[in-house]
């Protein structure tokens, strides 16, 4: 396990920028999640953390050690790739020992590491065959055994399920955060996939565009996003220009185009003044449906679409020439809320003001 301190790292790929001025602090035995749209430097800054990719500037320390210039079998990683990158003409516990031999151990240590890392993925029973006799699943736990059989200090894994069935991948990541808890693994991960990142990531770092965006748990992020980027890219939300009415730290009065709302501040440090132009997020999931008005964060509407799906349905609720998704998980009275008019309403915990 190690601490990984990462400062003002800085990567151009001619006109490019692809890393402008990094900073981020991974915790000892974290499982850490790197998540954003293609281009936004994820994959770059895996790279550079391996050694792969030398940073412009800035540094990389693994605890007390600088890193940055380092080559990368000096670095104490292991890296999982998108396409595994299993020799074919090899066994899998060939795979699984090559890094080993290469740092020319005794064949009986060999032997009992590789023996170690295949049990731990799971994978012991198929040690004589070869990857093309083996399932996508398959071949990701030996990729994952090549890199954990050299006893990591970090585990970096880039976008490692993305080849496999929607099925494959959910058990893949239950083993993965399994996998990487057990053994104490400090894990940088890799994804474009957001359910992936919110289901198993102790912490996940949002990038766009080469900067960090947010850093936060799950929870935080989807619930307290700081920024619109991070509210449209994690998950589905309802974005809503407003104008601040009256304000406080603990809580916030805005006016929008479907009406007012009492909410939260997304960043604390930063509280508008009353006449503030800001943007309100509201997931769908939170906005219920009454066929009366309730007191606080009500408005009135109709329902333009509705949808049912059995366990859940979705909702096109319009005010003002403007429409609001709206999901209702369980749906009970889906015939009566396509009357003509309905109230939405929301608790104010869940009405989010922006900071940008």
């Amino acid at each position: 396990m190690v601490e990984i301190r990462i400062r003002k790292l800085l990567k151009r790929f001619q006109d490019v920028l692809a890393l402008d001025h990094i900073g981020l602090s991974i915790h000892s035995g974290e499982l850490f999640f790197l998540l954003g749209p293609s281009g936004c430097g994820k994959t770059t800054l895996l790279r550079s953390i391996a050694g792969f990719c030398l940073p412009d500037g800035g540094r990389i320390c693994f605890g007390e050690r600088d890193v940055t210039r380092l080559l990368p079998h000096k670095r104490g990683t292991g890296m999982v790739f998108q396409s595994y990158a299993l020799w074919p003409h090899m066994t899998v516990a060939q795979n699984v020992a090559f890094g080993l031999e290469q740092q020319k151990l005794p064949r009986d240590e060999v032997e009992k590491k590789t023996g170690e890392a295949l049990e731990i993925v799971q994978m012991k029973d198929y040690a004589r065959r070869r990857p093309n006799e083996l399932s996508g699943g398959q071949q990701q736990r030996v990729a994952l055994a090549r890199a954990l059989v050299v006893r990591p200090n970090c585990l970096l894994l880039d976008e490692p399920l993305s080849n496999l069935d929607a099925q494959l991948r959910n058990e893949m990541r239950v083993e993965i955060r399994k996998i990487c808890k057990e053994n104490g693994l400090t894990t940088i991960y890799v994804t474009h996939d957001q359910k992936e990142a919110l289901s198993i990531a102790d912490r996940i770092a949002v990038l766009s565009k080469g900067k960090v965006e947010q850093v936060g748990t799950p929870m935080e992020l989807y619930r307290r996003p700081k920024n619109t980027f991070v509210a449209n890219f994690i998950g589905e939300t309802n974005l809503l220009e407003g104008v601040v009415l009256r304000s406080h730290a603990e809580g916030i009065m805005v006016r929008t185009q479907v009406g007012s709302f009492s909410g939260v501040l997304s960043n604390r440090d930063r509280v508008p003044t009353a006449g503030t132009k800001i943007q309100v997020s509201i997931r769908p999931e939170v906005l219920r449906l009454d066929l009366y008005p309730s007191e606080d964060n009500c408005i009135e509407g109709h329902i333009e679409t509705a949808t049912y799906f059995g366990e859940i349905a979705h909702y096109q609720f319009e005010k003002n020439g403007i429409s609001l998704k709206i999901s209702e998980l369980n749906p009970q009275h889906f015939e009566s809320f396509q009357q003509k008019m309905v109230y939405a309403y929301a608790s104010p915990e869940d009405v989010v003001i922006l900071s940008d």
